[in-house]
């Protein structure tokens, strides 16, 4: 029994040197509730919440009788999906384990790219509203995905403002 337990700790011990030699830790994974309360987590939140409402207001309609909503389906899924992972990184500190990925240029891209896409998107599913019938459900449901459409875009572009504004006032500081 002693010698099956020494083999087990010898081979935990050279896991954790072999995870440690690559700059990552072995712990858990801490929460951070300071970050629901930045900016960064109020836009992150709000961009969650909007994309959602987008992709399910259109999604509950015949959206392909207007083709041009598959692109605005897209996005809105596309960047919801990548939004709750990165919202789930930086809430659980995951990004601290990993320095080796510049986060806050990954920030910028990511969050300036969903801005310039969720603007296509708004442009895209306003026009596409004069597929729709007025009075229809599905056109309500249409204004509605256009509304939090421009919703998202502006949590995206505010969240990419606050990464630069962050990203700044650390390389004035160095």
């Amino acid at each position: 029994m002693d010698v099956e337990s020494d083999i087990s700790r010898t081979d935990r011990s050279s896991t954790n040197s072999n995870i440690e030699s690559l700059g990552l830790t072995n712990s858990t994974l801490t929460y951070d509730g300071n970050f629901i309360r930045s900016s960064a987590g109020v836009c992150m939140t709000g961009e969650i919440v909007f994309g959602l409402l987008v992709w399910t207001l259109i999604g509950g309609t015949d959206y392909f009788h207007a083709h041009a909503l598959g692109w605005v389906m897209f996005v809105s899924v596309f960047y919801w999906v990548f939004t709750i992972i990165l919202f789930l990184l930086y809430l659980t500190m995951t990004q601290t384990r990993i320095p080796q990925i510049p986060w806050k240029t990954l920030g910028v891209c990511f969050n300036g790219s969903a801005s310039v896409l969720y603007l296509t998107a708004t442009v895209i599913s306003a026009v596409s509203l004069n597929v729709a019938n007025r009075g229809r459900y599905y056109f309500i449901s249409w204004v509605a995905s256009t509304i939090f459409a421009s919703l998202a875009m502006l949590c995206y572009a505010g969240n990419t403002v606050v990464i630069l504004k962050s990203r700044r006032s650390k390389s004035e500081d160095t």
